[in-house]
């Protein structure tokens, strides 16, 4: 499942979804846009987890949640928990975070 938010309703999506991957973004961001085709591909992969696209500069609550300071972060939720982040343009880096849930 993929979903690109429109609007500040991340919480909400963790709370209800056992695993979640976010893929923070913004769209002046050129490695967000690299990085969005692998992130989709990965989603279509792992049919048992949540994936989301959030806009980090319109939804900043849906920000707060990782701590986000730079673009693109990419964070993966558990049990409703912040579980990791990482801070990426490298498709096997996220693989990785991914790896680490499923």
């Amino acid at each position: 499942m993929l979903i690109e938010l429109t609007d500040d309703s991340l919480a909400q999506l963790v709370q209800n979804n056992e695993k979640v991957v976010v893929q923070y973004s913004a769209s002046w961001c050129g490695n967000c846009r690299i990085m969005k085709p692998k992130f989709k591909k990965l989603a279509s992969e792992n049919e048992n987890v949540a994936f989301a696209i959030v806009d980090a500069e319109q939804f900043p609550e849906s920000r707060k949640l990782a701590n986000v300071s730079n673009l693109p972060t990419f964070a993966t939720f558990v049990g409703g928990v912040l579980k990791n982040q990482t801070q990426t343009n490298k498709a096997e880096v996220l693989n990785e975070l991914v790896a680490e849930i499923v």
